[in-house]
């Protein structure tokens, strides 16, 4: 990113809650990623990380395509994706401190996939004080037709929502926020390359893959300041070295009384 490229970005996700930042990955190293998951896929599950289905056994294509829940743990890629210099930069640049790396995933989001009703990370990550950080970059060309991201801007300024029962049919996760009243959901498109960062507290959430034929690949990093002194049970924080650096767990199950289980799909 240029100088007024980070500080436009700067600028939009402290108004709005979310930046993209444009081509942060060059397309042979998204390629090499894909082609990483690719491989794992075909090597079939690895307890506790990826637990894809049998052929056969499942209609639902996220159980033949789950996600991979913290992929840099058992793959060099992802581990340096997540740690990468140029996160580290931006996100650095957005929060104002060092930052440490709670999570990674990556989604297949194949065709015919649910998508993720709205919701807020915080809610699952429970990072205390202050919120979480998402980066979240694009592996295919993500739009409205294979379920791209919505974000409702703004929402990031406000406090965790209780959320409402989710529609099965269309959202793979439970939770749901409806937008407050005078905001609304707006698409965020992308390029494989792209890297969208957002606000813990944001708003935001994925529709169905309506395509016949294309994949809505992703990897997300999650990441909370150096500041952050608790966190859920859950998450395993690094510094951007590698190194562990434990954090005490957040009391109880959150304002709701369900924000107990790792941080579902977007």
């Amino acid at each position: 990113m240029t100088v007024t490229g980070i500080a436009t970005g700067v600028r939009r996700f402290q108004e709005d809650g979310f930046t993209v930042a444009r081509g942060l990955f060059a397309r042979e190293e998204i390629d090499r990623l894909c082609a990483a998951f690719t491989a794992l896929h075909a090597g079939g599950p690895v307890p506790g990380h990826f637990e894809p289905s049998a052929r056969g056994e499942s209609a639902d294509p996220l159980r033949r395509y789950p996600r991979v829940m913290q992929p840099h743990e058992i793959s060099d890629l992802a581990r340096r994706f997540l740690l990468d210099a140029r996160l580290r930069e931006v996100l650095e640049t957005l929060l104002g401190e060092e930052v440490l790396a709670a999570q990674s995933m990556f989604y297949f989001k194949p065709p015919g996939a649910r998508g993720q009703a709205l919701h807020q990370d915080n809610f699952y990550l429970r990072a205390e004080p202050g919120t979480c950080v998402a980066a979240w970059v694009a592996c295919d060309v993500i739009d409205r037709d294979n379920g791209g991201l919505e974000v409702v801007p703004g929402t990031h300024r406000m406090d965790l929502f209780c959320p409402e029962l989710a529609d099965s049919e269309v959202s793979f996760a439970r939770e749901y926020v409806p937008p407050p009243p005078g905001l609304a959901p707006v698409p965020v498109d992308m390029a494989p390359g792209d890297v969208l960062f957002f606000n813990g507290s944001l708003v935001h959430g994925s529709r169905p893959n309506r395509t016949a034929d294309r994949f809505r690949r992703s990897f997300i990093g999650h990441y909370v300041g150096a500041s952050t002194e608790r966190i859920g049970h859950y998450y395993r924080t690094l510094s951007m070295n590698g190194e562990r650096v434990a954090l005490a767990e957040s009391e109880g199950a959150g304002p709701c009384g369900t924000e107990f289980a790792p941080h579902g799909p977007h």
